[in-house]
């Protein structure tokens, strides 16, 4: 009997309601859209600007087309075809303070992982990335909206030095497509950690189309200033160069989809998610990089990734434990705040009843 009724309780919890399930599949279905995209992005931006496929080095301008694209197709959806409402707290004022230091922030990180594509290969740039819980992390403790622990910070070192063994045992190593990746996973933390800081703190939360709509023409200004300087004189001089809208309209559209996927992503799901899905993104790349794109990927290249993925994917564990912790507190907290509630009541009643008779 006791058995049986141990059953008949633990069923319900057991089973998925539909809207759970409903939840739990488009999450999954959110994820993957984002890992094809980031997918497409990175291996076409690699083929357009590699000196040995299509053969055009031009970093800055391969940014400054999608941002341009960005920015066109945003302010079409917002100002002609009004398909979302701008947030009426965007003030002048807030635009400068806030948007602007984040669109030069992601204007940097664009151009320069960009950039790291000349000199480095597919596999070596995703291992690389594995570095960007240890920049969140300590720019976050930096800016005092993370605070420090001695054994996350020594997750952090593991992760680094996994990332150190891969770059040891790197066939095609150059140090100037390191230091720009660096910097680009330097100047990327930096713009979430003021993300936090500049927007969310203020309440202002931007839905996909809305985020473009303001940072992408903000990107496309900054862009504009190194690529007068640094590559439209080259491009005068490459007479033979004609665009082919194709090649560069495709891209733009998969950059387009992509920035759109990851506002989506981590708005209906959460940036803990996409670091997740951005794991699994990494190993597939690897793997077509070494299989197609014929990279060479070492064993010790392997062995010391896989340490960093170890320490990745003990920062996402300990980050869905904290997750997980406060949401049980506050489920806690709202049980205990209806309790009170419920006990206020007979009290409540038990004083209007005296307060009748008194009356009478």
């Amino acid at each position: 009997m006791g058995a049986s009724s141990d059953a008949t309780t633990t069923t319900p919890s057991a089973t998925l309601s539909p809207s759970i399930l409903k939840k739990i599949l488009l999450s999954y279905t959110y994820v993957a859209i984002w890992i094809f995209l980031s997918f497409t992005v990175i291996v076409y931006n690699k083929y357009i600007l590699d000196r040995k496929m299509y053969n055009w080095p031009y970093p800055i301008s391969l940014t400054l087309i999608h941002m341009g694209f960005c920015s066109s197709i945003a302010i079409l959806l917002v100002r002609i075809f009004h398909v979302v409402d701008l947030p009426s707290s965007m003030s002048p004022r807030l635009y400068l303070s806030s948007v602007v230091p984040i669109g030069a922030l992601y204007s940097l990180s664009l151009w320069l992982s960009n950039s790291a594509y000349i000199y480095l290969s597919v596999s070596f740039i995703q291992m690389l990335k594995a570095l960007m819980p240890v920049a969140v992390y300590s720019i976050g403790v930096l800016f005092r909206k993370e605070s420090f622990k001695s054994s996350t910070m020594a997750n952090m070192l593991s992760i680094s030095f996994g990332v150190a063994i891969a770059a040891y045992g790197e066939a095609k190593f150059d140090s100037w497509g390191v230091f720009l990746q660096l910097a680009a996973v330097a100047f990327e933390a930096t713009r979430l950690v003021l993300i936090q800081i500049l927007l969310t703190s203020k309440g202002i939360n931007l839905n996909p189309i809305t985020s473009l709509y303001y940072v992408a023409p903000c990107c496309f200004l900054f862009l504009l200033v190194p690529w007068v300087t640094v590559e439209l004189p080259s491009l005068k001089e490459n007479s033979s160069f004609h665009f082919d809208y194709f090649i560069f309209g495709t891209n733009s559209f998969c950059a387009f989809a992509l920035n759109l996927a990851v506002f989506l992503l981590v708005g209906k799901t959460s940036a803990l998610t996409m670091n997740v899905g951005g794991v699994v993104k990494d190993w597939l790349l690897i793997a077509f990089s070494w299989s197609v794109i014929k990279d060479t990927v070492t064993p010790v290249n392997l062995c010391g990734y896989g340490l960093a993925f170890l320490g990745v994917a003990y920062y996402n564990h300990s980050k869905l434990q904290g997750l997980r912790e406060r949401e049980a507190q506050r489920k806690a907290e709202e049980a205990n705040d209806e309790e009170s509630g419920r006990l206020l009541e007979p009290i409540e009643g038990d004083r209007t009843t005296r307060r009748n008779e008194s009356q009478g």
